[in-house]
């Protein structure tokens, strides 16, 4: 299926370079994994108002960018490039460029100040314990929608126009991903850098369901409750985490940690709320012998230890703030390490500023392997594409290790033990269960489990456009 036996070799050492460094091996050399958002749109001569409108632009853009500039494994995931769902669905909390806000701007997302505006209030924290998916489907769609009427109120045209439009274009765009992928794998010879996603709980919660500084007043006046309720989506994260993975386990679920670096959340709540929910998600994604990018926005020193309580191997550690010296010494004995690049020089410096750059960082991190390059934070607009061609030409260069080989890797390690994770009354994956749907069959025989299995489907369909939804 390669368009060529020279890009079916290509892909190949890639995937295994890429695959070596994340498990702490010594490949051939450094390989170069780039998480591009508007600079792909940039340098395909797109506005990033197009690349908003469509997703299709998008992927083509980051397939472009990744060939031209010969990396091996990019994001094909243009997560932010969604004006067809965002439109449909009648989302509050996105503004696009060109449509919300101005034309080079980047997607934004907007999250609840007042209690008003909450899309949970905090006298419906049981409600929203005893049974999260009933609680989005039944008051949280309503509320982050400006279309959708709450339940048990009048419903109108745009109330059904939303729930199906939204669902139809939901659809069409997570169906999209099939074919970029195969265009980015056998037409480019390009890694897919990820499959699948996490978000912390407590992130979920400040995103997009209280909003940032409640979430930080609920830590401290009902730090028990929030718990409880980060705890509820437990399952319904990992359940998520795994639906969407590689099925080869080979390249890694990727978190996007954003709020439990300091200053955000004390040290308290992060001992005793934000790492308690999510480690024991980490643990069970471990255990089935997966790997997870830590993207690990702003800087995390603070949690280093914490983060030590993982297998080895288990995650890929991606350096974003603080110093590249300290997370090697107190990371990369275990954990393999990516990014620390510099956004500022890419951004704003030149040719031979990213080469210096460069110098110290793989003096710092090449080591005898273990370490992917890109860049530190997720390349928007203001990126220049000549200074990524540059760390791409400088790696090539020195990014070599003499006695590397793609093959010489360590096993991920399974953790000693896992966490429970609590399960509420409706199990993850399912919105109206087998039992309940068939109960009013009037007929029901011959090949039930057939009958079963596609109900089944169609009803995680409607679980899967829910929860992702929140977990955007």
């Amino acid at each position: 299926m390669f368009v060529s036996e020279s890009i079916e070799k290509k892909y190949s050492e890639r995937l295994s370079r890429y695959v070596c460094a994340m498990r702490r091996g010594t490949p051939d050399r450094i390989p170069v994994r780039f998480l591009f958002q508007e600079v792909a749109g940039k340098y395909a001569g797109y506005t990033n108002q197009e690349i908003a409108c469509d997703y299709n632009l998008a992927f083509d853009a980051t397939r472009k960018i990744a060939e031209d500039l010969n990396v091996d494994a990019a994001m094909l995931n243009a997560i932010w490039s969604t004006y067809s769902v965002a439109k449909a669905a009648s989302w509050k909390y996105m503004a696009l460029p060109g449509v919300d806000i101005g034309l080079e701007s980047a997607s934004q997302f907007w999250e609840p100040s007042s209690e008003s505006e909450m899309f949970l209030h905090k006298n419906e924290y049981e409600e929203f314990i005893k049974d999260p998916t009933a609680f989005l489907i039944n008051k949280w769609m309503a509320r982050s929608a400006t279309r959708v009427k709450p339940a048990g109120s009048h419903v109108d045209f745009g109330h059904n126009y939303s729930l199906m439009a939204g669902a139809m274009a939901y659809n069409n765009y997570m169906h999209a991903f099939g074919p970029a992928a195969f265009n980015l794998k056998y037409k480019s010879g390009v890694v897919s850098a990820n499959s699948g996603m996490i978000k912390a709980p407590l992130d979920i919660f400040a995103d997009k369901l209280r909003g940032f500084i409640p979430s930080v007043i609920d830590s401290v006046e009902n730090p028990k409750k929030l718990l409880r309720a980060c705890e509820a989506l437990m399952p319904h994260i990992l359940n998520n985490a795994l639906h969407s993975a590689d099925p080869d386990k080979l390249v890694p679920i990727t978190i996007w940690a954003h709020r439990g670096c300091v200053p955000f959340y004390n040290k308290k709540t992060f001992d005793n709320i934000y790492w308690p929910t999510l480690k024991p998600i980490f643990q069970e994604i471990i255990s089935k012998g997966r790997q997870i990018l830590f993207y690990g926005e702003g800087n995390w020193e603070a949690h280093y230890d914490s983060l030590r309580e993982l297998p080895a191997g288990g995650i890929i550690y991606h350096l974003d703030k603080g110093d590249p010296a300290l997370a090697a010494k107190k990371l990369h004995d275990k954990f393999a390490i990516s990014g620390g690049m510099s956004y500022d020089i890419l951004a704003r410096g030149f040719r031979q500023d990213v080469r210096e750059h460069l110098k110290d960082l793989f003096d710092i991190l090449k080591g005898d392997g273990g370490y992917i390059l890109d860049a530190s934070a997720l390349m928007m607009h203001d990126i220049k594409p000549e200074n990524l061609r540059e760390a791409v030409e400088y790696t090539l260069e020195h990014g070599v290790y003499s006695s590397g080989h793609n093959s010489n890797y360590l096993p991920v390690e399974k953790p000693d033990e896992i966490s429970v994770i609590p399960h509420g009354s409706r199990p993850a994956g399912v919105c109206i269960p087998w039992q309940e749907e068939s109960a009013s069959y009037g007929a029901l025989g011959g090949d039930i489990d057939l009958v079963k299995n596609k109900w089944e489907a169609a009803d995680s369909d409607v679980y899967y456009y829910v929860w992702t939804s929140l977990l955007w």
